[in-house]
């Protein structure tokens, strides 16, 4: 069994809480969450009271976590990104020789001072020592509010537009994800809710309410099973619970190679069935645009014939999410990933329109990847 250290589910747990979200004070900024505006001056109030000013847009940017970056690429603001942290969570980012601001899974500071970017994008994860350190150099820091919702995921996306001069791009994205989200939305308004457990250990780990997973099974339409036991955050289940509500399905992040369950679980339903789905850990976890590919994935495993239904509806009605638009924003070709090298060349904020029509030719598949 592949294993990946301790060290990444943790820090991606705790992404899964903490990354970031726009912050709801704005002065010249956009207040609609779906529509960026770029116009400089602007100013930004972020999570720490803070009100930045940006008289232009920014030519250097600096993310400090995975989240932060992910947004980044995906509404095509890369090629302004001088530096972002090189940890497990950003491998699927082509980081081409930006520098890395990260010493293991905290943040270098004296890296980010000596890019001395015109802006640094700071997920809520990140301490109060090192954004006040950041700014006693003299930069322009934004820190993100909590983000635990989708809606807050849009939120960030908007605002990182601004932040990065790229609002079109920003724009688009939001308009890619409602589409996506519209499609799973139709695929299971007639379907029956089905009880999943979320897998993240064999001590039982699973993840709860308050946290950002479960909000995606939600979003997916599964019943947490962590939800129906009463757990919130991140707790162990005893497999006698898992037996006992017997859930139809296992979902569990793709950095292991089985689903990591309570041997006693084996038991369950679910399992014997086969009924098992790997999620991409980094996209469940990062509250960043590509969330929407793990409720895709969850979706199109349990109600297949629903979700090819439902795609092949959307395809029929013209809303795609092929780009329209003068086609002069984003491009998150530098995402080298599997999820997206080819797709993220013809979804909304990424261009190429001709590259939408090759894919949705052949297949139904309604995503960037």
């Amino acid at each position: 069994m592949r294993q990946k250290p301790v060290i990444l589910i943790t820090a991606v747990l705790a992404l899964s809480l903490l990354a970031p979200a726009a912050a709801a004070s704005s002065a010249g900024g956009a207040a609609d969450a779906n529509q960026a505006a770029c116009e400089y001056p602007i100013e930004l109030t972020d999570a720490t009271g803070e009100t930045i000013t940006l008289e232009e847009p920014p030519e250097s940017v600096v993310a400090l976590q995975p989240s932060d970056a992910q947004t980044v690429y995906e509404i095509g603001a890369e090629d302004r990104l001088d530096g972002l942290p090189y940890s497990p969570a950003t491998s699927g980012l082509d980081r081409g020789d930006r520098a890395d601001v990260s010493d293991g899974w905290q943040v270098n500071t004296e890296r980010v001072i000596d890019l001395d970017p015109d802006v640094v994008l700071a997920a809520n994860i990140t301490s109060e020592d090192d954004i006040e350190t950041l700014r006693d150099a003299g930069l322009t820091v934004y820190h993100f509010e909590a983000a635990n919702t989708i809606d807050d995921v849009r939120d960030n996306v908007v605002r990182t537009g601004e932040l990065t001069g790229e609002c079109a791009g920003a724009t688009e994205t939001v308009d890619w994800m409602n589409e996506q989200l519209e499609v799973v939305e139709t695929a299971v308004e007639d379907a029956d809710r089905p009880l999943a457990y979320y897998a993240m250990g064999e001590d039982g780990t699973t993840a709860g309410t308050d946290t950002f997973i479960h909000e995606v099974l939600a979003t997916a339409d599964v019943e947490n099973l962590a939800e129906r036991a009463g757990i919130t955050f991140y707790q162990q289940l005893s497999s006698e619970t898992i037996v006992d509500e017997d859930p139809e399905w296992i979902i569990y992040p793709d950095d292991r190679e089985e689903p990591p369950i309570p041997e006693g679980a084996e038991a369950t339903t679910a399992y014997q069935n086969d009924n098992v789905v790997a999620v991409d850990a980094n996209q469940i976890s990062q509250p960043a645009p590509q969330v929407v590919y793990a409720v895709v994935d969850i979706v199109e495993a349990i109600h297949p014939d629903a979700y090819e239904a439902a795609s092949e509806g959307l395809e029929e009605s013209g809303e795609d999410g092929e780009n329209d638009g003068d086609g002069e924003t984003g491009g998150s070709s530098e995402t080298d990933g599997d999820d997206s090298d080819d797709a993220s060349e013809s979804i909304p904020g990424f261009g190429a329109p001709a590259a939408v029509a090759a894919l949705l030719g052949g297949t139904l598949l309604l995503r960037r990847r």
